[in-house]
């Protein structure tokens, strides 16, 4: 993989929020929603920050023990995974994050006690597929709205 290619959330059709170190992501199209936590976590989130591939790499292994190599491999197969579910696409377009004073993007990862490194996992669910494609006006049950949706008699 290039070290130095970027990569940008596929927005409208991606959407995500972080909640207490959790990352959501919903596919609005498929109906799919995805959570990441600990390093996959954090490699979103630098992505997302529009950091390049090796940036990310670079931030893991100093907040992570293990073996750089492990680490790259791992992330490298994630990067592929969140292409796979068209969660993200390469972006030529985007210019490197400002830095800090300490050569860190401003935004990254605190730098604290390391963390043993786990490869990175894609927790995919698909049962949201059927209520994103309601329409809440005309789809749900009257008396107990949306996410109801009406049965047909």
């Amino acid at each position: 993989m290039n070290n130095t290619l970027r990569f940008r959330v596929n927005s409208p059709k991606v959407v995500h929020e972080t909640i207490d170190g959790e990352v959501v992501i919903v596919n609005l199209e498929k109906g799919d929603y995805y959570s990441l936590l600990g390093a996959g976590a954090d490699i979103w989130e630098g992505l997302a920050r529009g950091e390049s591939a090796g940036e990310v790499v670079e931030a893991i292994c100093q907040h992570y023990q293990g073996d750089r190599e492990t680490i790259t491999s791992a992330i490298e197969r994630f990067i592929e995974e969140l292409q796979q579910e068209e969660m993200i696409a390469p972006d030529a377009s985007l210019e490197a994050p400002e830095t800090a004073a300490n050569g860190g993007t401003k935004a990254g990862i605190e730098i604290g006690e390391k963390l043993v490194f786990e490869a990175p996992s894609l927790q995919k669910y698909t049962d949201m597929e059927e209520l994103l494609a309601l329409d809440p006006i005309h789809d749900v049950d009257e008396d107990m709205g949306w996410p109801r949706a009406k049965v047909e008699a």
